[in-house]
């Protein structure tokens, strides 16, 4: 019993100390830390606030633009419905230079010496999904309060507990993304292949979703569909339920439902992929 418990042991300080050493990475570099809060503020202050859709509402007489806001997007401001986009664009924005950290460690001799040590690869990968999660649900919650300063309305029924649910789906679709883009460049010894890797994922994943419009009003079937099963979707109308709408609790289970399921599933495959492929 007692060697069964050292080898736990054993293995849960091996995950604290991969993890902790990336996440050194992040708070040991200002710029890097300042720099990945400033992109999703900037994104709200500028296209959240220049896309003023309501302005244009009151050009039509006895139209009350409030209230067409409303019966579209769930919100009568539409910066509170894109500032909650951006907390689904933190989580990518974040997670998608996972498969980086692979690369860079291979390529700098550091994953030689992590294989060679009694950890198991499905930990070196795990440390790497948990460090990206931890940064990303940090990083969430700074512009939930940036986007309060500049305006953010909430729902009737938000109270600080819904916190917690915001969180806790921020950790799934973390979780999911940050494996996926491991999964996709972990036999990688380029740094060119996940920047394209990133590249090409980056803007479908954000644009065909329902961070900046609900997906009821795209224009085409195709992009309905892709948007449908698209997982940042369903984490932005969790987020939303919580945070601007009248709580949907129906919705909400199912928005959890999705992004689990989905966030173990890629985890899975992931681990999987990591003790076939992950070598020096």
């Amino acid at each position: 019993m007692s060697n069964l418990n050292e080898h736990r042991a054993g293995r849960l300080h091996g995950i604290w100390a991969l993890t902790n050493r990336e996440l050194k990475k992040w708070y040991k570099a200002p710029v890097i830390f300042i720099l990945s809060i400033i992109q999703p503020i900037l994104w709200m202050g500028l296209l959240g606030k220049a896309l003023n859709i309501g302005a244009l509402i009151p050009s039509i007489p006895g139209v009350d633009p409030g209230a067409v806001l409303l019966k579209t997007l769930g919100t009568s401001d539409y910066f509170s419905f894109m500032s909650v986009g951006m907390i689904a664009f933190t989580a990518l924005f974040t997670t998608m230079f996972s498969g980086m950290s692979v690369v860079w460690d291979r390529r700098l001799g550091f994953l030689n010496k992590a294989l060679s040590t009694p950890v198991s690869r499905a930990v070196i990968i795990f440390s790497k999904v948990l460090s990206a999660t931890l940064r990303s649900m940090f990083q969430a919650g700074v512009i939930v309060l940036v986007a309060v300063a500049f305006g953010l309305q909430f729902g009737p029924h938000f109270t600080l507990l819904n916190l917690l649910g915001i969180f806790a789906i921020m950790f799934l679709v973390c979780v999911g993304l940050s494996s996926l883009f491991i999964a996709i460049t972990i036999r990688s010894t380029r740094i060119e292949t996940p920047m394209a890797v990133v590249n090409l994922i980056n803007l479908p994943l954000m644009f065909a979703s329902n961070a900046f419009f609900p997906i009821d009003k795209m224009p085409y079937d195709w992009l309905k569909a892709i948007a449908n099963v698209n997982p940042l979707s369903y984490t932005t109308d969790a987020v939303r339920q919580l945070l601007i709408f009248d709580t949907n609790w129906a919705q909400l289970g199912l928005d959890f439902a999705y992004v689990g399921i989905f966030a173990v599933i890629v985890a899975t495959i992931s681990i999987v992929i990591s003790w076939r492929f992950l070598s020096k």
